[in-house]
């Protein structure tokens, strides 16, 4: 081979071999980026907080939604009536009695399961309240039941349907509303606190946010289905909420009658504690005597926490005893 092709064969080469690391390196560069695109999409969807609404800059907006309780239930009104001075609260590990509040505490055993049931009797619709994690509505933004309920002083409490895990589904807080969207399952069932007390169940194919507003909602919740409307168990053997298994640990809100609540927590995924169905759950809050009665979130989220201690045993997968963080909570309190 000459001298001149002998160069224009090692150009060759060498232009080969440059080609090679050009595309390596692109290659290498191409994994990175994707590498780095998809753990800013997993912190931006679950991590990040995002769309952040402070509820005190709410509260003015909606304060005047409340038909009720605007003084301070421990000064007795001009007429002197007697009854509205707030008495100090009888406690015990499975009461709590105020003369504004009364809480009672049982656990039953009831298929292979733990289940916590509170039953309540407040004098004013204003005693149901609700919390948002950091006091602040957005995505991403979590934190414990314990937590939320101590930082609100609460005296009972249980989660409310982790809005944050989702984009869409009304979202009324407060008489605040967060949001308007629908969610994308036609048959969503939502539950309405009404401002005199009331539950309601409401389907949002047939209500808009707005809707439910102008009939009197203070605060809307999107997860369900709704268990019991007029007494009537409205599931069916096999119906399930998205993502969850046949049997899981529950949180559920119920009413027997004005301003009678039951709250209802059941273990799941241990050893101890199979779990319920929807069935088995809407059966219970009817043998309760319940009237109405709602699915909040349940799996890892299920909590029912009682004068500064968690009573049920929260897990996701069975192996750790934990609470997770959620988004907002339902409770009691001053």
């Amino acid at each position: 081979m000459s001298k001149t092709n002998r160069q224009i064969s090692g150009h060759h080469a060498d232009s080969l071999v440059f080609r090679r690391k050009v595309r390596r390196i692109w290659r290498i560069a191409a994994s990175i980026i994707l590498v780095l695109w998809t753990i800013w999409t997993l912190l931006d969807a679950f991590v990040i907080p995002r769309d952040i609404i402070h509820r005190s800059e709410t509260n003015e907006i909606a304060s005047g939604l409340s038909t009720s309780q605007t003084e301070d239930p421990g000064i007795a009104d001009d007429a002197g009536d007697e009854e509205n001075v707030l008495t100090e609260p009888v406690i015990t590990d499975t009461s709590y009695e105020d003369g504004h509040i009364s809480i009672q505490i049982r656990t039953m055993r009831r298929l292979d399961t733990d289940i916590y049931i509170a039953d309540i009797v407040v004098d004013n619709p204003d005693l149901l309240q609700t919390a948002l994690a950091g006091d602040a509505f957005g995505r991403n933004l979590t934190n414990t039941t314990s937590s939320i309920a101590e930082a609100n002083n609460a005296v009972l409490a249980i989660n409310g349907d982790y809005y944050g895990f989702r984009d869409a589904g009304y979202v009324m807080r407060g008489g605040y509303l967060y949001r308007d969207l629908a969610a994308y399952d036609q048959d969503q069932e939502d539950l309405c606190i009404m401002a005199d007390g009331t539950l309601e169940i409401l389907a949002e194919v047939d209500y808009s946010a707005q809707d439910m507003a102008d009939m009197g909602a203070r605060d809307i919740f999107s997860f369900g289905p709704g268990l019991l409307i007029d007494g009537e168990i409205t599931v069916r053997e096999g119906d399930e909420v998205e993502r969850a298994q046949v049997t899981n640990p529950r949180t559920s809100i119920g009413q027997i009658a004005p301003l009678h609540y039951v709250f209802v927590v059941s273990d799941g995924r241990t050893e101890e504690s199979v779990g319920l169905s929807l069935l088995e759950l809407a059966q219970l809050m009817q043998d309760l005597g319940c009237t109405t009665a709602y699915n909040l979130d349940g799996g890892g989220s299920s909590t029912i926490w009682f004068n500064g201690r968690v009573l049920n045993k929260p897990t996701t997968f069975g192996e750790k005893i934990t609470e997770r963080s959620i988004s907002d909570i339902v409770y009691i309190g001053e």
